[in-house]
């Protein structure tokens, strides 16, 4: 019978975990790309509010 190999499965399991990383962080940065056009001026009045105050 022959052994296991645990090196191969662990390489496996870093390089599908690189790659679900990879792709959650493309899908954030989409987001983030898509979010601004739609809120642009929520961010930014809490931030003038307070440089006014300052």
């Amino acid at each position: 019978m022959q052994k296991p190999n645990y090196q191969f499965e662990k390489r496996r399991k870093e390089l599908d975990k690189k790659a679900k990383k990879e792709e959650k962080r493309r899908n954030k940065l989409a987001a983030e790309r898509a979010a601004p056009t739609e809120n642009a001026d929520a961010p930014a009045t809490p931030a003038d509010s307070t440089a006014e105050s300052a």
